[in-house]
């Protein structure tokens, strides 16, 4: 193989994904290795790629490459999501396009439709993830509906019930009109809303008094049952205990009710009960024993109970009725109002509070253990502060509706017996027999028995991900689970904690007695450079595929990294995707620039090459130490930066430098092997970041055995720590740089060769001297006794260094130069000894200001002694 002139990422990156798929690469079976596990955040089968996805998932394969490369037997479990509520409304959106309604379908006519759309449509987001290089395990993919997971499911739901976790009962849900399905409390999305307070009159009976309340929804007067007040407010002691009101428009006569939640200081201090549409109403209407009036059809238009508006939608009421009210003098006002409106998260239209019959799992006693184990760290939260959080969401935790008015899904398996009563049973078969036992009739067919309608919330099934990927509920002691389990890492993002995060943690503690995973990390929100959140809706969001194309997955990669860190919001530019490039062609031209040097195997390896190879071993041990102490504290942006700073400054900028031989001539054989044996480790210590270009030119780097792959060669390891060395190495490097600024400073050239002058002591790095010549490009460094005032000076720690300017500059030029910066010093030390001749200053800043403000004046008037001495030798003609 040759490495290709131009880094073309487009052409190396599908094949080396081909080469890692056919090598089964990423396939892992247990075996004596520790394990290193994470099972990917299933995305939705409906789902596309975008820049969330990105993110996400080059944290997971950079954890996972490494793992892989550090010896353990890595397994990143792929798989999708069913997404009830965005699935059944793709396949209801096709089947309208084909002019079918849904409800002209019988149950299994619509899930056979809706298999064949997640056949052909379903999972392309598993296929874009190749691009990005995710190294899943692609033969383990799971699917939240595949037949191993939906047993382990209904198993779970069967157990629950049968340890009276799991009730049926008329609850207050959130309903979402548009998919006629109830929500969990997390599936509500609450946003500022405009809109307005409508005051209405309530006649009292038997007077001419009105009683004055305020709404937001003025059409659920349609569904009141009583008006309550404060007990203790004075405007209605008045009221005789037996006061009734009449409902504007609708006439019906409802009781006035006293209780102290009402605030008095809200509105007119009255408020209108309607418990089939409010929570409060709904707690309030059960102390009081208050009748219940459901005014709404499942799509949020008004039923016919009342006999008004009957089949109009809620909002369409809302206008109209609020012309009726005034018409009939019952409207005393409106005002502009904002206020928090819920929305349903899965398909955006404002959710309604609901009485409907619905299954809740309990949750109490499940949060416990869950609680615990993140308090108290036995799972780690990156960043901490979401312990907060999940704390307090888990102290107020409320029972989870686990129902869901679908058909897409896990139907739920409670089959309801001809004279009433339920069974629950994983089987029908097994219902059966339940069901003849219960009801004493041996004579009851499957006929006779009908399953509840109902399906399970998508939750339920994901929140035994950890556990169903590896068949750990159906089969709890097999191989798998034993070994993998509990996994290692989690990525996902903080909007889900407690969706996902806490109810698998919860799912764990019930099911495996243990953990579900170790550490969680979870990541920010990727947003535009000016900050917003990216969406299609505002056009801001690239399409990865796109960028993948254009600057290749490892470039795109990059972009991810450098701007990601824990918990913080992802500020994306596409021009880092640009910068990714740059580097990974950087990587390209230094892997050719050395391919061009010719080996001298008979020639000796000078003192200055000996010096490089053993500088950059310790300066690659100091990176790989903290590249590792940076993944130990889950800082992956900055242990890609220090990767990134190892080959691009110590390595090209430096090493490559010190190491490359004269134009034309070959390098001695030990620095070449030397040089390459570095470009290995360099390429190992990148691929988990950037896998693509390392594995080109790591195959290329030597003969490689058939199926070898830098997938799962070992991370090299650092070298015994010379400290010493490296303190005195950055010496070298300062006084190279300073001859480097002096050549700019006086305008020479870099082919030029100079002289330096040094008045040696314990800060003279002698040793680096053969180093220091070639970098600086120097005929001789000579250690002298005094100043040379004529010449260019510096000082790298407390080492004085001169470079002879004679005849090399105008001294004109130079006497013109030297007066500014004079100048410029006399007026700074002027300003800092202002603030020291302060007396209140000096006695009231902190020590720290004070010996920085001495600090500053001693160096002003060292810098201003050396610059009187240079002009003082230029008058002087030297």
């Amino acid at each position: 193989m040759q490495i290709a002139d131009k880094y073309a990422p487009q052409q190396i990156e599908s094949k080396w994904y081909d080469y890692w798929i056919e090598q089964h690469i990423f396939h892992s079976e247990p075996d004596q290795r520790e394990p290193y596990t994470i099972v990917i955040p299933p995305p939705n089968v409906t789902g596309m790629l975008h820049m969330g996805h990105m993110l996400n998932n080059t944290l997971q394969d950079v954890l996972v490459r490494r793992a892989r490369m550090s010896g353990k037997n890595a397994c990143w479990v792929p798989g999708m999501d069913h997404a009830s509520i965005a699935t059944e409304a793709k396949v209801v959106a096709m089947l309208r396009e084909k002019g079918i309604e849904k409800s002209s379908l019988t149950r299994e006519e619509f899930l056979r439709h809706a298999w064949e759309w997640k056949e052909k449509y379903g999972g392309v987001i598993l296929k874009q993830l190749r691009k990005l290089g995710a190294s899943c395990d692609w033969d383990r993919t799971c699917f939240t509906m595949d037949e191993a997971r939906t047993e382990s499911v209904l198993r779970v739901f069967c157990d629950l019930y049968e340890k009276g976790k799991i009730y049926r009962g008329v609850r207050m849900v959130n309903w979402d009109p548009a998919a006629q399905t109830a929500l969990s409390d997390e599936e509500v999305v609450f946003k500022e809303s405009h809109g307005k307070l409508y005051y209405l009159r309530y006649k009292v009976e038997g007077t001419n008094r009105a009683i004055i309340v305020a709404t937001t929804r003025p059409e659920t007067i349609l569904g009141d049952t009583a008006l309550c007040v404060n007990p203790n407010d004075e405007r209605y002691k008045a009221l005789p205990a037996d006061a009734r009101v009449v409902v504007p428009l609708v006439g019906r006569s409802i009781p006035v009710i006293r209780d102290e939640y009402v605030d008095i200081e809200f509105g007119t201090g009255a408020l209108k009960v309607t418990p089939a549409h409010d929570v409060n109403d709904y707690m309030l209407g059960e102390k009081y024993g208050l009748e219940t009036i459901d005014i709404f059809n499942d799509d949020g238009t008004i039923n016919d109970k009342v006999g008004m508006y009957v089949g109009q939608d809620r909002f369409d009421v809302r206008r109209q009725i609020e012309k009726d009210l005034d018409a009939a003098g019952l409207l005393e006002k409106t005002e502009d109002y904002t206020n928090n409106v819920g929305y349903s998260e899965r398909t955006g239209v404002a959710i309604e509070p609901k009485l409907s019959m619905q299954w809740f799992l309990s949750m109490q006693e499940l949060a416990e253990p869950a609680t615990k184990a993140v308090m108290e760290d036995a799972i780690r939260f990156v960043p901490e502060k979401y312990k907060n959080t999940y704390r307090h969401w888990m102290e107020n935790i409320k029972d989870w509706c686990i129902s869901r008015q679908l058909w897409w899904g896990q139907r739920i398996p409670a089959y309801y017996l001809p004279k009433g009563g339920f069974v629950v049973a994983l089987t029908a078969e097994e219902a059966l027999e339940k069901a003849r036992e219960k009801s004493g009739d041996a004579s009851l067919q499957l006929t006779d028995l009908r399953q509840d309608e109902d399906v399970l919330d998508t939750w339920f099934s994901s929140w035994l991900w950890p556990i169903s990927v590896f068949d750990g509920i159906r089969f709890p002691d097999n191989r798998e689970i034993g070994y993998y389990y509990p996994t290692n890492d989690l990525v996902t993002g903080p909007d889900i904690i407690f969706f996902w995060v806490a109810r698998m943690i919860m799912a764990g503690y019930e099911y495996r007695g243990e953990k579900p995973f170790s550490n969680v990390y979870f990541t920010g929100i990727v947003r535009d450079k000016i900050g917003r959140k990216m969406s299609k809706q505002l056009g801001n969001s690239p399409d990865p595929l796109d960028l993948i194309a254009q600057y290749g997955a490892d470039g795109v990669r990059m972009a991810m990294l450098i701007s990601s860190s824990a918990g913080n919001d992802v500020m994306f530019d596409e021009a880092l995707c640009e910068q990714g490039r740059n580097f990974g062609n950087k990587i390209w031209n230094a892997y050719r620039l050395l391919n061009g040097w010719a080996v001298d195997a008979a020639a000796a390896q000078s003192e200055n090459n000996r010096l490089a190879v053993a500088w950059f071993g310790q300066a690659l041990g100091r990176s790989l130490r903290q590249i590792a102490e940076d993944f130990k504290s889950y800082r992956i942006s900055e242990a890609f930066k220090e990767a990134y700073r190892l080959f691009w400054d110590d390595f090209s900028g430096l090493y490559l430098e010190m190491a490359k031989p004269a134009y034309g001539q070959p390098i001695d054989a030990p620095t070449m092997e030397a040089t390459k044996g570095y470009f290995d480790a360099l390429m190992r210590v990148l691929h988990p970041f950037m896998p693509f270009v390392t594995e080109e030119i790591w195959q290329d780097l030597a003969p490689r055995a058939e199926g070898a792959s830098i997938c799962v060669a070992q991370m090299p390891e650092p070298a015994a720590e010379d400290a010493a060395m490296l303190a005195r190495f950055e010496l070298a490097k300062e006084i190279i740089t300073s001859v480097r600024n002096i050549r700019n400073q006086k305008s020479l050239p870099q082919k030029e060769a100079l002289t330096l002058r040094v008045i040696a002591d314990e800060n003279y790095p002698a040793e680096f001297a053969p180093v220091v010549m070639k970098m600086a490009n120097l005929t001789a460094i000579e250690t002298v006794a005094e100043k040379d005032p004529a010449a260019a000076a510096f000082i790298v720690k407390t080492t004085q260094y001169f470079v002879p300017m004679a005849g090399k500059i105008d001294a004109e030029a130079e006497r013109k130069k030297l007066a500014d910066d004079l100048a410029y010093y006399e007026g700074f030390l002027a300003s800092v000894m202002k603030k020291l001749s302060n007396e209140r200053f000096v006695a009231s800043a902190p020590e720290k200001v004070v010996a920085n403000e001495r600090a500053k004046q001693a160096d002003a008037e060292a810098k201003i002694t050396a610059i009187r001495e240079q002009l003082a030798a230029l008058e002087s003609g030297k």
